[in-house]
């Protein structure tokens, strides 16, 4: 299927203003209108009145809606997986990977959907029950970034949905078409449904005024945003300022510990996928390696052969490992870091855009390597680009000192066959991060776990096991049953 057909399949006709351009080519395969702050009010006024009759529906109900949504992902997985690729500039294969990914978390939740459980707590006063419960919550505004352009809102809308809330979604601008390809297939699966309220999932374009929008708004009392720690700490107070409760899935710095008892080929695979897939453009990406100094001389030219060899391209081509980056932003950021760390005295193999003859307007690079005598700065600071710090270590406890010395806390692992290597990273004394891996690389996170990261990343839970409870509101019941009144610490009130 070409753009065109891609998009005709979804319904989806150019028009407004706003050109949408594929980073593979940089050819624009697109257009959108904006909203407005008129138009953002109006969708959220929409989206309270749908929140009222949903939260009447009984959560297996919602869970059935979902299931035909998920239905309707695998029914069209190979064009919306398209859809990514062009607008995105992932690889096919990563670009199918994330719609499995919605199809997964649509699993997920219809499951989930039948166990939104509480507790029932004992109490101190007889006669007396108590219980905790969890009720839906309302509105809740979701912000993605490029990368994910679809998976992460997913995510958060999948669960949203069977917790009785409705959603709005603002995607990122660079990638607004997949976001209405999701929307007309929800759409599709609610009219499957014949019991769900208008203007349950809504999009909403646009650029950061649209954001700050319905952040702002106290109508929308959970905000989900993905995107760098710049953006988090731009939106947050912005919630917080009201009372609302931000979600934070913001940036990572992840590393990867190589010791000596490591399988290297292992490793070597570990390090290839998780440096350079989606062209080093994920939250998850490997950007820091620390490599014991006994395998240092053997692991690290093996890395730069691979690196050598590794195929880059257009990333519709099934035989491409490395796409695009997403635009000269991207490209420049890269060209920084680069310049930055060599002032450092880091040892560079690989960089530089490649393929200028053939996309003379995208931005195709050969990743890099940097041997970093230390960690500098520069290697403290997260650049979205294909960059890998490698670095040399003695002790273990000084690598996972060193990987913990960094601002952001999303992702991290270890290969080893030491167990106790292995135990002591993932304890209260090891790792630091939000997700902490053994013989895996730190991209490449599964849905059945709660998703997200410590320290400047965030500590926002999104997906898996308990993540769900974000987006309800918990509340504290006591039923008296008997005919007293007595009251909690034996206190007495004689009237």
């Amino acid at each position: 299927m070409n753009t065109s057909d891609i998009l005709a399949h979804f319904g989806l006709k150019p028009s407004g203003t706003q050109i949408v351009h594929s980073p593979i080519d940089g050819a624009e395969i697109g257009r959108v209108a904006y909203d407005d702050a008129k138009s953002v009010e109006e969708k959220i006024g929409k989206s309270v009145q749908a929140f009222k009759a949903w939260r009447e529906v009984p959560a297996p109900k919602r869970g059935e809606l979902v299931r035909l949504f998920g239905d309707d992902l695998r029914a069209n997985k190979e064009p919306l997986g398209r859809l990514v690729t062009l607008e995105a500039g992932k690889i096919v294969q990563e670009g199918l990977g994330e719609v499995q990914e919605m199809i997964d978390i649509c699993d997920f939740a219809v499951g989930l959907s039948r166990q939104l459980y509480g507790l029932t707590i004992a109490s101190e006063r007889p006669g007396h029950r108590m219980m905790e419960q969890w009720l839906p919550a309302g509105v809740v505004g979701i912000v993605s970034a490029f990368n994910f352009p679809v998976a992460v809102w997913a995510w958060n809308a999948a669960l949203a949905l069977v917790c009785g809330d409705s959603v709005i979604w603002k995607p990122s601008e660079k990638t607004p078409l997949t976001a209405l390809a999701c929307q007309v297939l929800f759409e599709r699966a609610a009219k499957r449904f014949a019991g769900a309220p208008a203007h349950l999932s809504q999009v909403i374009l646009g650029l950061r005024d649209v954001g700050e929008a319905m952040a702002r708004d106290p109508r929308v009392p959970v905000v989900s945003a993905t995107g760098s720690t710049r953006m988090g700490r731009e939106l947050a107070p912005v919630v917080a300022a009201r009372f609302g409760k931000p979600i934070l899935e913001l940036g990572g710095n992840n590393a990867m510990i190589v010791a000596p008892s490591a399988k290297l080929d292992l490793a070597l695979r570990a390090i290839l996928f998780s440096a350079v897939g989606t062209a080093g453009q994920r939250c998850t990406s490997l950007r820091r390696l620390f490599v014991h100094d006994s395998i240092y001389d053997t692991l690290v030219p093996q890395l730069k052969a691979v690196y050598a060899k590794l195929p880059i391209g257009n990333p519709l081509d099934q035989s491409t490992l490395v796409g695009p980056l997403i635009d000269k932003q991207a490209f420049d950021n890269m060209e920084r870091a680069l310049g930055s760390a060599r002032d450092e005295a880091g040892k560079i193999s690989g960089g530089g855009r490649v393929l200028t003859d053939r996309f003379p307007h995208a931005f195709y690079v050969k990743p890099a390597i940097v041997e970093m005598k230390d960690q500098t700065p520069t290697v403290c600071h997260e650049t979205f680009a294909p960059i890998l710090y490698v670095m040399r270590y003695s002790k273990f406890d000084e690598a996972v000192a060193k990987q913990n010395a960094v601002p952001q806390g999303l992702s991290s692992c270890i290969f080893t066959q030491d167990m106790q290597e292995a135990e002591k990273f993932v304890s209260a004394s090891g790792s630091d991060c939000g997700i902490a891996n053994v013989n895996i690389g730190p991209s490449g996170a599964e849905i059945g776990g709660a998703f997200g990261g410590e320290k400047e990343t965030g500590g926002g839970r999104e997906s898996g096991s308990d993540a769900w409870k974000a987006y309800m509101r918990r509340q504290t019941a006591t039923i008296n049953y008997s005919d007293a009144l007595p009251l909690a610490q034996g206190i007495e009130f004689a009237v």
